[in-house]
């Protein structure tokens, strides 16, 4: 049986029409995967960047917290190097009050408001400098 060629050349147009419509329908389905995929990086890549800042920040924070103690305790250890300066008896008008109201039989409290001392400088003005009735 032999097809007519008018029909054989319907035939091919049909099938050349089904391809193109094939071909036209896979690159929309393609241009809208891709679309979509370069949506769906475009959101992951800005997610990951807001999570990568957020974590800059932290790490700021943290690395000046830790600034921070490191002076701290740079300034604790110089403080443990070096002693307190103690002040001399001559060299502080507190001390110098302190010592005539403790010749003058003065109570360690009277000492520790009237001149600033604390409790064991004032015992210690009041042993060495203080009356023998004071000290009892």
């Amino acid at each position: 049986m032999t097809l007519p060629t008018n029909d054989l050349t319907t035939f091919e147009i049909v099938f050349a029409t089904g391809r193109a419509v094939f071909l036209l329908f896979s690159f929309i389905i393609a241009a809208v995967t891709f679309t979509a995929w370069r949506r769906a990086t475009r959101t992951q890549t800005e997610q990951v960047i807001s999570q990568t800042n957020t974590v800059l920040q932290r790490l700021a924070a943290l690395e000046a917290g830790v600034d921070a103690t490191k002076i701290t305790v740079s300034q604790l250890g110089e403080r443990l190097e070096r002693p307190p300066a103690v002040p001399s008896a001559g060299s502080s008008p507190g001390y110098q009050m302190a010592i005539r109201l403790a010749k003058n039989g003065a109570s360690r409290e009277d000492l520790m408001a009237g001149c600033g001392l604390s409790l064991a400088e004032a015992e210690l003005v009041q042993r060495l400098h203080g009356s023998s009735s004071a000290r009892t």
